[in-house]
């Protein structure tokens, strides 16, 4: 079924270039829709998932406020409050360093590690469902066709 099948839109879009962001944006809601209903049951949306997934990759020197936000999937106006809430329920922990106090280091609580590690096979799963028909060729295309429609982003 194509785009406009499932929009059921009678005219043509105006360009290739409309048609294809169209079809990356209605691609990108479908799986975050996926990935939101998956998380609603742990009480955390898909952005505090990414931040438990950023701060376990990063180990047991976590990471800046800064660094955090700079590597989320999806850019947020205001990382501290992100992170004030994700501190609150216990997921993540931040440390100020010795040395200088300016500098807060941001690492995973336990009760976050357990998490994280917990929804492996969960969002495993859901990747599998959503993409796992496509053949490893495809997906590679896939991905390089995404990483180049993103070089030319401000």
């Amino acid at each position: 079924m194509t785009l406009r099948d499932e929009l059921k839109q009678a005219k043509p879009f105006r360009s290739l270039e409309e048609e294809a962001s169209l079809n990356i944006a209605r691609t990108s809601a479908v799986l975050e829709h996926a990935l939101a209903q998956a998380l609603k049951p742990y009480a955390i949306t898909p952005t505090q998932y990414n931040v438990l997934r950023i701060l376990r990759g990063a180990g047991d020197a976590g990471l800046c406020r800064n660094a955090v936000g700079e590597r989320l999937i999806r850019r947020v106006p205001d990382v501290t409050r992100l992170l004030d809430r994700m501190e609150q329920l216990g997921l993540i922990a931040r440390v100020r360093d010795d040395d200088d106090r300016r500098f807060v280091s941001t690492r995973l609580a336990p009760k976050g590690q357990a998490l994280v590690d917990r929804l492996d096979g969960e969002i495993c799963a859901i990747h599998r469902e959503h993409l796992g028909h496509l053949t490893d060729d495809q997906l590679h295309h896939l991905i390089g066709l995404l990483t180049a429609a993103r070089s030319q982003a401000p």
